[in-house]
């Protein structure tokens, strides 16, 4: 009797049809003789919508809050009807005794196949592969070591809790928010303290004022030596005089310390996301989009890791992995290969560290898209550094003493170049944005004086905070917390490696933050609208440090270590207080313009639909649903559209 193959796209069906030998193709599926092979199209199955729960929810009301559902409801979502039908057939299919979930291993890719299992009402046994590797070999063998579908168990329950805690969150909270101000305002758990973080930069930046400052410069026959800042002028012009009067300076100190920096971890997501946005200008979506394409290409694990490490299994093999990549990247030379240095099985969660795969030694990388190949370069240059030798080099300090001031030059030398020289092998100009500029310093041995060549008087102005890039976001997002409980330091934040990139896209579509600049690397700046939002939101709403502690709940369910209903439970109460104590604020309606009033949801993609005056419109820009008021069909019925047509339910 065959077995139920359930993957999460198409690609990956057939990747893995192909390492099982299955090349039979039907609608919808693949058929062996021992497996059957289909997919799912991402979410098939969906949360219900409020309308769905009781009719008169499809109009938003304050008083109809807070909308706490006892049973969730969950749909089937239209677009993807087909598919979901030929999984159910495949499911009751009488010669299939048991299926395998194949989505893809992590929390979302659980909670995909789970959805589908139980909305088709399937009670057949199933086990799970667990891969970080799309190579034939990497699924044959996850195929040779099935898992117990109970091992998955509290995976489910935490991508349970983190889907309804959305839910919850975003339909009240957005809906409230509308209601109290009268127009649409998009909130949503982690996405609203997001955009508080960079609306919180932008304040300071806008509060901040420069003050200037002075400081000497001394000339001395190789060095250039600068005093302290100055902020009254005329103390720095005094200094200047003196230091103009004076033939030479009396050395005071010269300092040689040699110095060593550590070869980098290999890449999680995160920090895979902002080298690729601070070197390349790639969007945190775009470099998961281009990782996740390699992955199902077969050319790098998994993508959606929050690890930096390998396990100790692994170690064995890291050699000649490293040597195939440097070939294939044009890395001439002996290699050292120091693999203990990415080892750590207790730094491994769910996954390992993203890295390039043997097939990816053998492929035509020439006929990848350009960001593909950017991105492949970034993870082969980490992987040869991360097993390296450190960077070593010579800072030298001479402090030297002019009309009763100290004077600091400092100079930089490298000593060895370590890891930093097969990441600039393999990077090229992309590796030029992180290169050092090195001041050499002359040796001054046995020299007691040296002699004034010139003094200048240097003029500037205090710097202001620097808008976030998707580089700087990411961090914060990652860091989020942690200074409320340090010891979890690495496991906090807010969103997942896997999610935070869609928040930021979702905040850029909603017109909350725009991408502004001329370099590749974009600012992210929040928008009058965006601004406006997070004057309005209480601080429960917009707290990065509340939203990463929900985060950290969830972490704690995967491991078994929180009941699901207690979290649930807090995130009820926070929802159904929110409702009692909000008001509207005085004099905010005064921030907003207004964007018309709401009339009902979207019966294409769920956003509020919006009342302006020449009809309906979906407040999803993507989504192009309309329903203009001057519209024919129903003037040819002799009917007048209204507010009130389109609020009645259906069924009427």
């Amino acid at each position: 009797m065959p077995k139920l193959i359930v993957g999460e796209k198409p690609s990956v069906a057939q990747a893995i049809g192909k390492a099982l030998g299955i090349t039979k193709r039907c609608d919808g599926y693949l058929e062996g003789e021992e497996f059957l092979v289909s997919w799912c199209v991402g979410h098939l199955v969906e949360l219900a919508l409020p309308g769905n729960y009781d009719p008169k929810l499809v109009k938003w009301s304050k008083a109809d809050l807070p909308i706490l559902p006892k049973a969730w409801q969950y749909l089937v979502s239209p677009s993807t009807q087909k598919q979901f039908e030929v999984l159910r057939s495949l499911m009751v299919r009488p010669d299939v005794d048991q299926l395998v979930c194949a989505t893809d291993a992590g929390r979302e890719g659980e909670l995909i196949f789970r959805l589908v299992y139980h909305q088709c009402g399937c009670t057949k046994p199933f086990t799970r592969l667990w891969i970080s590797s799309m190579e034939d070999a990497a699924i044959r063998e996850g195929f040779a070591h099935l898992k117990p579908s109970t091992e998955y168990d509290a995976l489910y329950e935490a991508a349970l809790c983190r889907e309804r805690a959305d839910w919850l969150v975003g339909i009240n909270a957005t809906r409230l928010f509308s209601c109290l101000y009268g127009q649409p305002l998009n909130v949503g758990r982690v996405m609203t303290p997001t955009l508080a973080m960079t609306v919180s930069r932008e304040a300071a930046i806008d509060a901040f004022r420069p003050e200037p400052f002075y400081l000497i410069q001394l000339r001395t026959g190789g060095y250039m030596a600068s005093s302290e800042r100055f902020k009254d002028k005329t103390q720095a012009e005094a200094l200047l005089a003196e230091c103009r009067k004076a033939s030479e300076a009396v050395l005071q100190k010269n300092e040689r310390k040699e110095k060593t920096e550590r070869p980098p971890a290999l890449y999680d997501l995160t920090s895979l996301q902002r080298d690729a946005n601070r070197l390349l200008g790639y969007s945190a979506q775009q470099t998961l989009d281009y990782t996740q394409a390699l992955y199902e290409k077969k050319l790098v694990t998994y993508p959606r890791t929050d690890s930096r490490y390998l396990t100790e299994d692994m170690e064995p093999g890291l050699p000649d992995l490293v040597r195939q990549t440097a070939a294939h990247f044009g890395v001439i030379g002996e290699i050292p290969i120091h693999a203990g240095q990415v080892i750590n099985s207790k730094k491994v969660s769910d996954h390992h560290a993203i890295l390039p795969t043997r097939s990816m030694a053998k492929a035509d990388l020439s006929s990848l898209p350009a960001g593909e190949a950017s991105v492949l370069r970034l993870i082969a240059a980490r992987l040869l550094a991360a097993v390296g030798v450190p960077y070593r080099y010579a800072e030298t300090t001479v402090q030297m003493e002019c009309a009763g001031t100290v004077f600091t030059a400092k100079g930089k030398a490298v000593l060895v170049e370590g890891w930093k020289a097969v990441e600039q092998a393999v990077l090229g100009n992309a590796a030029e944005k992180d290169k050092e500029k090195l001041e050499l310093l002359p040796e001054v041995q046995g020299q007691e004086t040296l002699p004034i060549l010139d003094a200048q008087l240097k003029e500037g102005q205090t710097s202001p905070p620097k808008p976030y890039t998707e580089d700087t976001l990411l961090s914060a997002m990652e860091t989020a917390g942690k200074e409320r409980m340090p010891e979890e330091a690495e496991r906090r934040g807010i969103g997942t490696p896997a999610t935070r990139a869609g928040i930021i896209e979702k905040l850029v579509k909603k017109g909350f933050l725009t991408r502004e600049g001329s370099g590749k690397t974009k600012n992210l700046i929040p928008t009058e609208k965006g601004r406006a939002l997070i004057a309005v939101m209480p601080e429960e709403i917009q707290s990065p440090a509340m939203t990463a502690d929900w985060e950290q709940q969830l972490l704690q369910i995967e491991r078994g270590e929180l009941e699901p209903e207690t979290f649930m439970n807090e995130i009820e109460q926070m929802v159904a207080s929110l409702v009692e104590t909000s008001e509207a604020v005085k004099g905010a309606k005064m921030l907003m313009k207004n964007n018309g009033k709401i009339v009902g949801v979207c019966p294409h993609c769920g956003a509020e639909v919006v009342e302006r005056e020449k009809g309906w419109f979906c407040a999803n820009r993507e989504c192009r649903f309309v329903i203009w008021k001057d519209n024919a069909f129903f003037k040819r019925l002799g009917k007048h559209v209204s507010a009130k047509l389109l609020q009645e339910p259906a069924h009427q």
